[in-house]
């Protein structure tokens, strides 16, 4: 399956959907009233439904023409979640090498940080700082999130950023019902996020 970086979900229609991250728990109730509760996903995974953001003919038009070149659920793409989509300032890299650092975002909650690994920078917004000044790394990759220096920086990089989500269909067809002309109905059409390519 391969992610098309040139056929990102319609923007207006991302704005109006309805969803965002979820984990993978299981929960045992115990004979006492109390419960055991197992994590299974370190990442939490998204999953959208963006039938919430159809508000006109034009753009049910638009989520038809991105399914069909999308094959349903055969190719991946970028979906902006509007409601998370940028670094909000600059956040600490993770070092892989001496010279490679993924960059992430940092959710901090108290004395508690979630780090989420971040696959899908947006193209020409990343700001890559060392010691709070901006400097030119000598790569960005765009599909993994791995910023490459000529040489060891002289301290942890930090970096700036607008991100995607790298997402699917979930369904290989399009539950749209045609009222008329200008009243189409669709109740449900979900996109889940890939994590796998």
């Amino acid at each position: 399956m391969a992610y098309l970086s040139d056929a990102p979900f319609p923007d207006a229609v991302a704005r109006g959907a309805t969803g965002g991250p979820g984990f993978l728990t299981d929960v045992v109730a115990l004979g006492s009233g109390g419960e055991q509760r197992n994590i299974r996903w370190s990442q939490a995974r998204a999953k959208y439904n963006i039938s919430t953001g159809v508000r006109t003919r034009a753009q049910m038009a638009d989520v038809i023409a991105h399914f069909r070149n999308v094959f349903g659920r055969g190719h991946s793409f970028p979906f902006k979640d509007w409601t998370d989509f940028d670094s909000g300032g600059d956040n600490a890299t993770v070092q892989l090498t001496s010279t490679t650092f993924q960059i992430v975002k940092n959710y901090a909650v108290g004395a508690n940080t979630f780090v989420r690994t971040i696959l899908r920078p947006v193209n020409g917004t990343v700001v890559v700082k060392v010691s709070g000044s901006i400097v030119t790394p000598a790569s960005i990759d765009y599909l993994t999130g791995i910023i490459t220096f000529a040489s060891a920086p002289s301290a942890t990089p930090t970096a700036a950023f607008q991100f995607n989500v790298p997402v699917r269909y979930d369904i290989d067809q399009l539950p749209v019902q045609a009222n008329s002309y200008d009243n189409q109905i669709v109740t449900q059409i979900d996109l889940i996020e890939v994590t796998d390519e």
